[in-house]
């Protein structure tokens, strides 16, 4: 049971009959992933470290613009001056706020060569993000894994959540079958957001999440659609479909393997990001020497490097990919990616072969 100091800390929570102490024990001995680190992630690693889960891992692969801080509320004016990644950012601040619990900021890309490694073992999946492709993919595994997964999204002033139970529940592409065309999906930067929207809906994914390792029963089957402007709160009936490809088994997201992926990033102000999976990691102190012949103004940061190519900025981190700043043009950025990135990692890596 809990000894004196977690009792106490926790005691407003423990005394839920949904919880009690049993339920808190279960919480400390948990593991989840949020995936993604915007406003949903924010506020879903912010609640569920408070609430005493033991292992929070936070993935995200960007860092944070000013933009960002009207509703992701683990960020301030400081960590933007630091231009600490959304993740490290996250990492320091919980931990801060709950020093008995483990928390993992990574800084990443999520695709199909790396998303089984970070979820594996966890008891919860919890989707922070703002894209529809990685919620195709955190489907599959976890299917595949057999690891309950938390759907959210919010847009504008509406929002929407789902738990998905593997075998017991409705998947994701049971309600959404095909991808939706990305010229089809408002974004925040096309249609806006209220943050007390993501406030709401990660609060719930949350106590979702919560609900799974405490009171099982208690897990909602719904998907739940909220218009917090016009006072809108639906839950929808959700029904198995037979032909559910991922539901038998078939895990076409993670079987869409890829070496090189460029993508315009909807929470970056005018950004592309550049994913090689041909790299696994860089030496970011070897690469700022070999560019410092090439290029001025190389800034090293503990967990990136950057620098001026023209009028764009160009950050590398250490598992190769790039985003590439003041650009929506992706064949500009790919372009840039291979003059200034990848022929250096590539005469490294024959160097390395030839020794």
């Amino acid at each position: 049971m809990l000894d004196r100091r977690l009792r106490n800390r926790y005691s407003r929570q423990t005394m839920l009959p949904g919880i009690g102490e049993e339920g808190q024990v279960k919480l400390l001995e948990s593991s989840m992933v949020v995936i993604g680190c915007g406003a949903l992630g924010c506020n879903i690693a912010s609640l569920l470290v408070r609430a005493g889960v033991g292992n929070v891992k936070i993935i995200d692969r960007d860092f944070i613009e000013i933009h960002n801080l009207q509703r992701q509320v683990l960020f301030d004016e400081a960590d933007i001056k630091a231009e600490l990644p959304k993740a490290i950012a996250a990492e320091r601040h919980l931990k801060k706020v709950n020093s008995t619990v483990k928390v993992q900021g990574i800084v990443a890309d999520i695709n199909y060569s790396n998303i089984e490694k970070f979820c594996r073992g966890a008891d919860v999946i919890l989707d922070g993000l703002d894209n529809a492709e990685t919620r195709y993919l955190i489907n599959d595994v976890s299917l595949k894994l057999k690891i309950p997964w938390i759907y959210g999204g919010a847009i504008a002033a509406n929002g929407m959540t789902m738990t998905i139970i593997p075998g017991e529940t409705p998947c994701f592409r049971c309600i959404s079958p095909s991808m939706p065309p990305a010229e089809e999906t408002a974004t925040c930067e096309t249609a806006g957001i209220i943050g007390t929207m993501p406030a709401i809906i990660g609060a719930i994914q949350a106590t979702e999440a919560i609900k799974i390792i405490t009171a099982r029963d208690e897990i909602s089957r719904d998907l739940v659609f909220i218009d917090i402007w016009r006072g809108v709160y639906d839950h929808i009936k959700v029904e198995k479909r037979d032909n559910c490809r991922a539901c038998n088994g078939v895990y076409e997201f993670l079987g869409k393997k890829f070496t090189e992926k460029v993508t315009s990033l909807c929470g970056q102000s005018r950004a592309v990001q550049v994913v090689d999976t041909g790299v696994k990691k860089v030496d970011l102190n070897e690469l700022a020497v070999k560019l410092g012949k090439k290029v001025g103004n190389i800034k090293k940061y503990k967990y990136m490097l950057g620098f001026q190519a023209g009028e764009q900025e160009i950050f590398v981190f250490p598992d190769g990919r790039a985003i590439i700043k003041n650009t929506i043009d992706e064949s500009q950025a790919k372009e840039l990616y291979h003059k200034y990135v990848k022929a250096y990692i590539q005469s490294d890596i024959h160097r390395k072969k030839q020794a």
